[in-house]
């Protein structure tokens, strides 16, 4: 530092100063004794005193030197001046006293002064320090209040913002803070900061997972209660445009058509799914370089909570609420999987719907494993199949849900066999076999919509007048009405199944076959071999004529609602089966004929070794005639071919009763004239026969004359030839001729003339001859 330079105080400057403070000046009455101070104050400063006194005894001395001149010149003026010099000296030791005065005032204010500047300058540099400590204590206070109010947005959800506070306190500007043990502790707190953050937010989305597991059934209810409305709204469309009639809901053709409605399962007035927190923890892991960590644990807990939706074993019903929770799940996975980008992937998703499907499958299947109810297999079915329909798509694979179902229907087709097996075995054997009595309109119309028969028969059953006896009896309307609910029941299961179909009709025709041909037509015949009364008879050959015709209509009824679009028209074997029922059933009208003339024929008293020919036919057979043509007529309400068939049955069943009289066993011999009274028999039940209309009954009886004409004709020799037998004589049996010419012969060998036993044997010898026709066959 350069030296100060020194104040050199000349005799002007010092005039000056005195002529300020009127020591000078002569015409001042006063001493300006004020001024004194700045001076003295200046010199002190300057620490000038020394020079300063010298500076004014130089000034005196030379004031004295002009006082002595100007005395010398001027004694008066001298002594004035002396007098005055003495005034001044006497002002000047007073000044020298008042210097002195406050140059000690000045010193002691001085070194006061020094002491206040020293103790200001450590104040100042104190407060320097303060202020340095206050700045970097609000820093630390906003960096703390940074920290703080991290801490109160991860209270408040905020992680996102938490987070970026921790980035921007860890980007904070070089500061004086910088270097401090509080900034270096803060930094190395930030990954606990954060760990806190993640915390929380898993935390967060624990409990949104945790809201999600409890809102999944409420969710899968309004996603079946919006497809069910919508299968609703497609039946109804379908059911009026029969080209839609093979459309499914979710088909190529319903989604086309389909006018969808915008309902959001996800968000509507009933319920409303944030998926705020699930998006907030894929953001923060994201940007913590974490996403790996919460994709496993997602995938850990959604699988836990997808283990934990099926109860085992699996309550029925609760069936419909399990899946209800499992179509929730898998609608909130859907939408996760579409709105996170490559946070889910879809073989993830995937894998949690292979696991649960086949849980289910395993769960359904062993709570129907002793079930015997058909409807509760349909119940099953139909939430199975609105579960599918809700859920079906790319991402879903329901094709082993489907083939399930396959597996359950032909279980329900086998229980639906049982039971409609057990009710067509009741209705055949509780029907009372008499036709159905029609009183009113509605009923009329009710069983017309039920039972199948022909246009032609319906058209004269609705213009006939009521009341009126239908044809049919209780059987066929039951049957008819059973087997509608059969097919509808049928049907019911398959609606919505997308797969097989070609088997479920084939399927169905077998279910269908085998209730016809086992349980209507099996009960039909067993009941015929019990059923004696012929009305009754009548009645179950009229239900088996009409049960054909409704196998005729319902095959094509059911190639009408057949769910397969290719394919033929549907066959039902039972047609041939009902068509051999209505064979027994003629067959046993004609047994039961044949037996109630067997107890005519034990009244018979025939004379088979007559002396002469009887002038009329036996008695017995006006009563036998009469009895067949009341009771064919009568109690067989039946077709006019069928009733035809029971009188030539039952005239076949007199010739042959005639032929066994001549040709049997149980005769051992006869003569010409019990065969020609047998012959007036025959010749009074043919004019019978023609006179109730029937000549061609007359037919039954031609072996019968054929044969006892060669006997008559002595045609023996005629037979023989193998030209007349094929021609002439086609309608004779050789062993029956045989047998009624060795009666004769034996006949003859107990007559005493010779005429009569060479009869006999001439009757021996033919039969000899006739029965080397065919060696080897006896009679």
């Amino acid at each position: 530092m350069p030296p100060r330079k020194r104040t050199v105080f000349t005799q002007e400057s010092i005039d000056q100063q005195l002529q300020q403070i009127h020591l000078l000046d002569q015409s001042s009455s006063s001493e300006n004794l004020e001024q004194l101070g700045p001076i003295i104050k200046q010199i002190h400063t300057g620490r000038q005193q020394d020079a300063f006194l010298r500076s004014v005894q130089a000034l005196v001395d030379s004031k004295e030197a002009e006082i002595e001149r100007i005395c010398g010149e001027n004694y008066q003026d001298f002594i004035s001046s002396v007098s005055t010099l003495f005034t001044v000296k006497s002002y000047t030791d007073k000044m020298k006293e008042n210097i002195s005065s406050l140059d000690a005032s000045v010193s002691q204010l001085g070194r006061g002064l020094v002491e206040k500047k020293r103790a200001l300058l450590q104040t100042k540099k104190t407060a320097a320090n303060l202020d340095e400590a206050i700045d970097n204590l609000q820093a630390c206070l906003r960096v703390l209040d940074v920290v703080h109010r991290v801490g109160e947005m991860i209270r408040e959800g905020k992680y996102w913002s938490a987070l970026r506070s921790l980035e921007d306190i860890q980007n904070l500007p070089q500061t004086s803070l910088s270097q401090t043990p509080f900034y270096r502790h803060l930094l190395s707190s930030l990954p606990s900061l954060r760990v806190q953050i993640k915390d929380a937010v898993t935390a967060s989305m624990k409990e949104w997972l945790l809201k999600i597991r409890e809102n999944s059934g409420e969710i899968g209810r309004l996603a079946l209660e919006a497809m069910e409305i919508r299968t609703r709204r497609w039946r109804s469309r379908r059911d009026k445009d029969p080209l839609l009639r093979m459309s499914r809901v979710g088909s190529a053709v319903e989604l086309v058509t389909y006018e969808k409605t915008e309902f959001n399962v996800l968000d509507n007035d009933k319920l409303s799914v944030d998926f705020k927190p699930l998006y907030q923890c894929i953001h923060i892991y994201t940007a913590l370089d974490s996403l790996d960590e919460l994709q496993r644990s997602y995938q850990a807990d959604r699988k836990i909570q997808s283990d934990l939706i099926l109860p085992m074993p699996l309550p029925l019903g609760s069936l419909s609420a399990v899946t209800q929770e499992i179509s929730g799940y898998f609608i909130v996975e859907t939408h996760v999987l579409e709105t996170t980008g490559t946070f889910r992937s879809e073989r993830e998703v995937e894998e949690l719907w292979e696991g649960v499907v086949s849980r289910l499958t395993v769960a359904v299947q062993s709570a129907l494993r002793t079930e015997t109810d058909a409807d509760s297999f349909l119940r099953v079915k139909e939430c199975l199949i609105g579960f599918i329909t809700t859920l079906e798509s790319s991402l879903y694979s329901t094709t082993s849900l489907h083939s399930f179902i396959i597996v359950l229907f032909e279980k329900y087709a086998q229980l639906l066999d049982k039971r409609f097996s057990k009710r067509f075995d009741d209705i055949v054997w509780q029907d009372d076999c008499q036709p159905m009595y029609i009183q009113s309109q509605q009923e009329l119309k009710t069983v017309l919509d039920v039972v199948w028969i022909g246009d032609e028969e319906r058209a004269e059953v609705t213009k006939a007048p009521l009341p009126q006896s239908l044809l049919w009896s209780q059987t066929f309307y039951l049957c008819c009405e059973d087997i509608r609910g059969f097919i509808q029941k049928f049907y019911a299961f398959v609606e919505g199944v997308s797969q097989h179909h070609r088997n479920i009709d084939d399927l169905l025709s077998k279910s269908l076959d085998d209730l016809l041909i086992h349980n209507i037509c099996g009960s039909i015949t067993k009941r015929l071999a019990e059923t004696t009364n012929l009305s009754q008879l009548a009645q179950i050959v009229t239900n088996a004529e009409h049960f054909q015709v409704a196998c005729t209509e319902l095959e094509r009824s059911l190639t009408n609602l057949r769910t397969a679009q290719r394919g033929g028209t549907i066959r039902l074997k039972a047609s041939s089966s009902f068509d051999e029922t209505l064979t027994r059933s003629v067959s046993r009208i004609k047994s039961v004929i044949n037996s109630k003339l067997d107890d005519f024929f034990e009244l018979s008293e025939y004379n088979w070794v007559p002396t002469s020919k009887e002038d009329g036919p036996n008695m017995y057979l006006y009563e036998l005639v009469n009895w067949l043509t009341t009771v064919v007529d009568s109690q067989l309400l039946i077709a006019p071919s069928y009733i035809d068939e029971a009188y030539m049955g039952a005239a076949e069943y007199i010739a042959e009763c005639f032929m066994d009289f001549l040709t049997g066993r149980s005769i051992a011999m006869m003569n010409e004239n019990a065969i020609s009274n047998l012959l007036i028999d025959c010749d009074f039940l043919e004019t019978e026969f023609g006179r109730i209309g029937r000549p061609h009954l007359s037919s039954a009886f031609n072996e019968l004359r054929a044969t006892t004409g060669i006997v008559f004709s002595d045609k023996v020799q005629d037979y023989l030839i193998p030209a007349n037998r094929q021609s002439t004589y086609a309608a004779v049996k050789h062993k029956r001729l045989q047998a009624l010419l060795e009666k004769l012969a034996q006949y003859g060998s107990t007559r005493r003339d010779t005429a009569g036993r060479q009869l006999g044997e001439k009757r021996r010898k033919e039969a000899d001859a006739v029965g080397r026709l065919f060696p080897g066959q006896g009679r």
